[in-house]
Formats: C-alpha cells, structure tokens, sequence
C-alpha cells in the first residue's frame, strides 16, 4: 500500500508542476495532502510530524545556506555596476583579428562572472544583452552565437563560488553523514562546501578549454561560422595607456575572485564569511565605478530578498517532501531497486547520473538536488563513492538541466533577451553542441576521478 501513496505523490507533483504552480509550494503542498490522506486511511504515522519543525528549523539555522543571499547580493550588484559590458569590450579587443574571437571573449567573459558571481541567470541575461546583438552584427550565425552565450552563461554552475555548489556541499554533507552513521561509523569526518569547491575548479577550467577550443575549430573551418572582427576599442593608443586600461578593467573582478574564492580554498573564510566580504567588495567596486546610488541599492537587496526567498522556500518544500516520502518508506524502495541491479555500484551509479541527466529536461536543478541527493545520496556514498567526486560529477550533470530542451532554464533567459530574428529553434539547436561537451567532460571524470580529486588533495592533505 505504501507504494501506491508513493507513486500519488510523485505523479502528483508532475501533474501539478505541469499547470504552471510554483515548485516550491507544489513540492510542500502535494507532499502535505497525500501525508494527510494516508493519515486518515491510518497508513501514515503522525508522530513522523514531530520531527518537521526541527528539519526546517535547521534550514534556517543552517550558517552554510547564508552564505546564497550574500552571493545573489553581490552577483546582483556587479551585474548592474557596468563591469560585463567592460570585460567583454576589452576582451573582444585582446582576441581582435582572430577568427571565432568575439566567440572566445563571451566564454571568457562568462567564465570570470561566473567565477566572480555563480549565478547562471544573470550571466545569460547579461551577455544576451550585450553580446549577442554585436555577434549577430559580426555575422555569426544566430545558432552558433546562442549556443555560445547560453553555455558560457551555464560555467556559474560549475565554476567556484556557485550558488549550487552550495546547496550541492550541504546536501551531500548531510548524506555523508549518514551513510557513516549507518555503516557505524562514528568518527565525525565531514564534506565541507570548501572541498566541492576545490573538487569544482579543474573540472570547470576544463570546460572552459573545451568550449574554447571547439569555437576555434568551428571558425577556421570552410563553413565559418564566427567570422573575425574589429573591436571598437582598437585605436590608435600609445601601448603604456592600452595595459593600463586594460588591466583597470580586468583587476577589479580578479583580486574579487581570488580574494573570495582564495580565502574559501586556502581555509582562511567559510563560504559565508567570503561572500560577506565579497558583498562588501562590490558594493565599494560599484561605488568606485559611481554606480551606487539609494535607488540601485534599494532594487538590488529587493531583488536579492525575492531570488533568496525563492531558493529557502523550495528548500523547505523539498525538506517536506523528503520526510513524507522516507516516512512512506520511499528511500527503502529505491535502495532496494538500485542494490537489484547488476553490476553492484557503477550500475547503481549509472542509473542515477541517468535519471538526473533525464529529470533535467523538466526540472531545475534546485529540485533535482533537493528531492534526488537526500534519497540516494547516502546510498551511493554507502557502497565507498567518494563524496567530493561524486558532488562534482553530479554538479556536472546538473548543469546540463540548463541547456537541455524543452525546459532548459539558460534558453529560456536567453529567449527572453533575443532579438525576434533569431528563432527558439536556433537557440534551441546552438545549445546541442555544448551539451555534447558537458557530457564528454562528465565522462572524463567519471574515467579519471583524480581530475576532480588532485586539488582537494593538494590544498587539504590531512584529510585525504
């Protein structure tokens, strides 16, 4: 009987889901009734409703998480202080004469805002503003220039600091956990954000290469897709005053970055503590650049309210639906059904890093980690996968769920921003490509797990 509340549930939230309802509320609200009506046909113990105050009491206290509206904060604020359009400008005008450059000069660009921001959003927004209609000018072709935008948009999942990484850390904390607890283990080893992190960077690096190298592939050939442009800035400048705009524009997000990122990686700041000091940067960098004013700053924490109370109300919907579906011993099920597989853990692997890659096509990535890792998590972790391996490759599977039609997230924002030339379908078949690259990469470090491992190794010794 206990199956049959399980499968209400989850086709329940489809259902609903498909109707346009908020995730997060469909997630609490679906959860909510089904516990209720096993409650009244006596399949659902109350006494499990004791421990759902502590849960999202938890979510609240939970220092970690902090560190996600101070992150949205000063993403918001370098977003609207002009630095984008700057980077892009000068960066186009570095790879001037190069064919695919401009190309080059957004996934660059896309990579130091991820770096600097992690929020996929505002990147793609950003970049599809300012961008693509100067590709679209320089001839690119509309699908090659949109695939471009989306996927350098999509390096703020993967690329430290992300917002993702976070909520990433402390979900497979929590499974590390537990899977220690159940094997009686009771030494108290941990994950901390700061490992997914240093896990994170090579891979994210990698990516970048990868796009890079294929935009270089596709512009020199016959078919040139990325023709070479003049940038606006070449002129006629005595070198001295070209270095030294250059780097005025380039310096800022780099000592941002290293100050933020270095300090997580190095063990000087917790993530939280590093995005307090990174908000403050950008609020000094946007008054620097005299952007600041009371009404900026009034619609950027305005915003940043809004974007964070979204994300902890999809964390508390999700915390509901986790407990009901443990409570109706959902989590047994699924243990049982992967351990039945053949080929003991990678079958129980592949089949997971599947339905993710799948459930992406219809959902985001806050539902996908928030409803998939507390469910099989401490299973994986429990047949001796490495948790900072295994948070990397599942961040990058994740990403992919921002480019994967018909609900990739990335193309939507960038639909959003595009002039009406240029087609979803074009969109659409520009973002192909770089999906393939995503999957090549993930298949990498699913093959040489020391790409992922090396650095925390290296910055963390003793807990290796």
């Amino acid at each position: 009987m206990q199956e049959v509340y399980i499968i209400l549930m989850v086709f329940g939230c489809i259902f609903v889901l498909l109707t346009g309802f908020p995730v997060a509320f469909c997630l609490g609200g679906v959860s909510l009734f089904v516990a209720l009506l096993g409650q009244m046909n006596g399949h659902f113990d109350a006494s499990f409703w004791i421990a759902l105050p502590g849960r999202l009491y938890g979510i609240m206290g939970n220092e970690t998480l902090l560190a996600i509206p101070l992150f949205i904060f000063m993403s918001i604020l370098l977003e609207r202080s002009g630095i984008s359009e700057e980077l892009l400008e000068r960066i186009a005008f570095l790879f001037k004469g190069v064919k695919g450059g401009l190309g080059i000069a957004v996934c660059l660009v896309g990579a130091l805002l991820a770096a600097s921001t992690g929020i996929v959003g505002a990147t793609v927004v950003t970049m599809g503003l300012i961008s693509l209609p100067a590709m679209l000018k320089s001839r690119y072709k509309p699908s090659f220039a949109s695939g471009i935008i989306s996927a350098s948009g999509t390096l703020g999942q993967i690329i430290p600091p992300s917002i993702i990484l976070i909520i990433l850390g402390d979900q497979i904390s929590s499974a590390y956990q537990q899977s220690l607890l159940e094997r009686g283990d009771y030494s108290g080893a941990s994950v901390s954000v700061g490992d997914l992190f240093a896990g994170s960077l090579i891979p994210g690096l990698l990516l970048v290469s990868l796009y890079v190298i294929y935009i270089l592939i596709r512009s020199y050939r016959k078919d040139n897709p990325a023709p070479s442009v003049k940038s606006k800035l070449e002129q006629e400048l005595p070198l001295m005053d070209l270095i030294l705009n250059t780097l005025r524009i380039l310096l800022p997000p780099l000592i941002l970055i290293i100050g933020v990122l270095g300090s997580i990686l190095i063990g000087a700041a917790t993530p939280t503590e590093a995005a307090s000091v990174g908000a403050v940067a950008s609020l000094s960098l946007t008054a620097l650049r005299k952007k600041l004013n009371r009404k900026m700053l009034q619609n950027a924490v305005y915003d940043s309210t809004k974007i964070s109370s979204m994300i902890f109300m999809i964390l508390i919907g999700a915390n509901i639906f986790s407990l009901v579906f443990r409570c109706y011993e959902g989590d047994d099920m699924i243990a049982s059904l992967l351990r039945s597989l053949p080929g003991e853990k990678w079958s129980a692997f592949f089949a997971v890093m599947l339905l993710i890659f799948f459930l992406g096509f219809f959902l985001d990535f806050f539902e996908i980690t928030l409803i998939v890792i507390p469910i099989v998590g401490p299973l994986l972790l429990g047949m001796g996968m490495d948790p900072i391996w295994l948070g990397v490759v599942i961040a990058m599977n994740l990403q992919t769920s921002f480019l994967t039609p018909p609900f990739g997230f990335a193309l939507f924002y960038l639909r959003g921003v595009a002039p009406k030339s240029v087609s979803t379908r074009e969109i659409y078949l520009g973002a192909i490509p770089f999906i393939a690259i995503q999957l090549f990469v993930l298949f990498l470090l699913v093959l040489f797990p020391e790409i992922v491992k090396f650095l925390p190794k290296l910055l963390y010794p003793e807990s290796s």
